[in-house]
């Protein structure tokens, strides 16, 4: 089940609101510009599926999201607990950042946390299978993908050259909930 905490910047020990229910969470994101879909695949995904076996099963919302966004490049992005530069890639995307470029995201397995940073709030949200989540441009952010990660997402670019960061050199991202493995809404 997904999950939606918000924070004052200033407290990470307190969530001012905590939502489960999707259109709730849609709703919240909706008000400072954040997209929160669910989707479905149009056939069944087996474990191991290829790249082109995951797009195909989503293409009609792909090609939604290209056409109403003007996203020129999709592909798929499958880490597990096993992979063995797990660590250096989860500290790659912990600290602050923003991006020249949308961040768009659909949860086709498993989970990760956006946290986002907007007008002196925090916006924690748990994503997992089914979610997507579109972060416009310019938004201040972070991801964890846990210690132990187990998601496959597909991902989608307005460049071709895909995911450029622009790092923020603020911590704040130390000061709020990391994911855990195992995470869920129930679990925190």
């Amino acid at each position: 089940m997904s999950r939606l905490r918000i924070y004052a910047e200033t407290d990470g020990a307190v969530a001012l609101a905590t939502h489960v229910a999707h259109a709730d969470i849609a709703a919240a994101l909706r008000a400072v510009g954040i997209r929160f879909e669910q989707w479905e695949a149009a056939q069944p995904i087996a474990a191991g599926a290829s790249q082109a076996e995951v797009i195909a099963a989503y293409r009609t919302d792909i090609d939604r999201l290209m056409r109403e966004e003007g996203y020129r490049t999709v592909d798929v992005v499958s880490l597990t607990a096993d992979h063995p530069d797990r660590a250096a890639l989860r500290q790659k995307f912990l600290s602050e950042h923003t991006h020249a470029e949308d961040e768009v995201r659909f949860f086709v397995a498993g989970s990760g946390q956006f946290t986002l940073h907007i007008d002196g709030k925090i916006y924690d949200i748990l994503c997992e299978q089914g979610d997507l989540i579109g972060v416009p441009d310019g938004t201040r952010h972070w991801f964890d993908m846990s210690e132990q990660p187990n998601f496959v997402a597909i991902r989608l670019f307005n460049n071709p050259a895909g995911w450029v960061a622009n790092f923020t050199g603020d911590d704040i991202a130390t000061r709020f909930p990391r994911m855990t493995p195992g995470d869920t809404a129930a679990s925190g």
